[in-house]
């Protein structure tokens, strides 16, 4: 289905039941099922293809830090210092490129896919779980080989040396998060003095970022939570802390790395390329905001948008403003006719490390091994073309995807509880008010429904259209940004309508 069929269809339609609700989904974003039968033999073929000369790294500390429900491990760290006492960051990535030969089957299985997808209660994989769950995932304890990055840093946090090399690893430990932070926050450990030098350089390339104008929008990201038969139970906010941050500052360090030593050598590549918004939209930006009473300043400078996005970050309605924002950017894509990403400030940027579930990433890989073998890395431009525009068409649909079932399961889990006459009260915050009424967000959940202006008040409730606000003559009146504690009303799963009453409104509460 092309992006404007889906756009037309406004989203995917839930199944007969809640079992059914992830049917549904796949087949309206056509997403593949099992692998064939001649992919998964490929698969276990390959799996036993010896691992050739390699530097051997079996011996260095290195381990991996994920979520605790993590489903692959195809990133891991080493940190030490050189002789000269600078910081030497080593980013160790599955090397799947060793197992899935160009032109395979499973080759043209992974770029027809060409992304994983991570639906609420399952995974569509890129890659058969040979691969993606066995001999490529960087497990503890197991020989496994990999594609290492390593960064050398200056005390001002500055890289001065980069190097490349095909290698095989033993990862030592698994950390998750909540560990690491914990580490982070002082708890004892022996690799306390490790992780906390990690987390110092970290901290260093990311404020390095900022002050270069990268922009500093984050979004809670919600998980569904479900209990053996697959239902809902309930939606938990994922925590983006300094653990997180810690992570994200590696890979994008050796994302980095592998694009300004490809593009500046002449090879192009499947590049993340995010442009800069366009002046017409963030001057649409600029009146949404001013309408809720938040001034800006001239968003078309990149620091007075850095500093703006600082601002809004206590906010009460600060995951709108970021949504809001977003929206007015343009989406990040693959290209492989230009280069550089305005949300991370970097000049030189593509994805390298996950190829157990993106494609660009996987010829990516490809290109560095025949550049270090001493090949040219270089591939046809109509191909890198192809690979670019197919491989960001694949990850709209994922990303698609993977909120209509997320927004489901939540109508889902409010259905049930309304159903059953449970009283349960929620935290919102009003977004928007409109002639009609306002929307609020439930903030437990992300998800908004409609306060209708009967439910306001008995009184009439009038609109003012300037400052868009809703307000009883000589009384109470609301506006965005004003929280309120609201209960289910009614819910509309097919239309994704959802009405909410406040509990101020004895009557409708109880």
């Amino acid at each position: 289905m092309k992006s404007e069929d889906r756009e037309q269809a406004r989203f995917a339609p839930p199944g007969k039941t809640a079992a059914g609700d992830t049917a549904s989904v796949m087949k309206f974003y056509g997403l593949p099922d099992a692998f064939p039968a001649k992919v998964l033999a490929e698969a276990k073929k390959v799996a036993k293809l010896p691992p050739g000369n390699r530097l051997d790294l079996r011996k260095k500390y290195i381990f991996t830090c994920d979520p605790v429900s993590a489903r692959d491990y195809d990133d891991a760290i080493s940190f030490e210092k050189d002789r000269l006492g600078r910081r030497v960051l080593g980013v160790h990535i599955a090397d799947v490129s060793h197992f899935v030969l160009p032109g395979g089957e499973l080759d043209r299985e992974a770029y027809k896919r060409s992304t994983s997808v991570y639906l609420a209660d399952r995974v569509v994989p890129m890659l058969p779980e040979t691969l993606s769950n066995g001999i490529c995932s960087l497990v503890p304890g197991e020989d496994r080989l990999a594609f290492s990055v390593f960064m050398t840093f200056d005390k001002n946090g500055e890289m001065v040396k980069r190097k490349f090399a095909k290698s095989v690893i033993r990862s030592q430990a698994r950390f998750t998060y909540e560990q690491v932070m914990a580490i982070i926050g002082g708890r004892k450990h022996p690799k306390a003095k490790l992780i906390r030098g990690l987390d110092a350089l970290a901290r260093q390339l990311r404020a390095a970022r900022f002050a270069q104008g990268a922009l500093d929008i984050e979004i809670p990201e919600t998980e569904i939570l479900l209990d053996s038969e697959g239902e809902t139970t309930g939606v938990a906010v994922r925590p983006y802390d300094e653990s997180h941050q810690l992570i994200e500052e590696c890979m994008v360090a050796a994302n980095e790395a592998v694009a300004k030593e490809l593009w500046t050598r002449g090879i192009r590549i499947v590049a993340r390329l995010h442009e800069a918004p366009d002046p017409e939209k963030l001057m649409t930006l600029k009146r949404e905001l001013r309408g809720l009473g938040i001034k800006t300043g001239n968003l078309e400078n990149r620091d007075v948008f850095a500093k703006f996005l600082a601002s809004i970050k206590k906010h009460p309605l600060y995951p709108t403003l970021a949504t809001m924002v977003l929206r007015s950017m343009k989406r990040a894509v693959y290209s492989s006719s230009a280069i550089g990403h305005f949300g991370l400030s970097k000049r030189y940027y593509a994805h390298f490390t996950s190829p157990i579930r993106r494609y660009p990433d996987l010829t990516l890989h490809r290109q560095l091994a025949s550049f270090l073998e001493g090949g040219s890395g270089k591939v046809p431009p109509k191909l890198l073309a192809k690979w670019a525009e197919h491989a960001t068409e694949r990850e709209e649909i994922a990303q698609e995807a993977e909120r209509a079932l997320s927004e489901i399961k939540k109508y889902r889990l409010l259905e049930e509880r309304l159903a059953s006459r449970q009283a349960v009260e929620y935290d919102a915050v009003i977004v928007k008010c409109a002639p009609f009424g306002c929307f609020a967000e439930l903030s437990d959940l992300a998800i908004a429904g409609l306060v209708h202006i009967s439910a306001l008040s008995r009184k009439y409730v009038r609109y003012n259209e300037y400052d868009q606000t809703l307000s009883v003559p000589g009384g109470k009146g609301w506006k965005a940004g004003d929280r309120m504690r609201v209960k289910i009303a009614g819910i509309d799963i097919r239309e994704r309508k959802l009405d909410l009453v406040p509990c101020s409104s004895q009557s409708r509460c109880r």
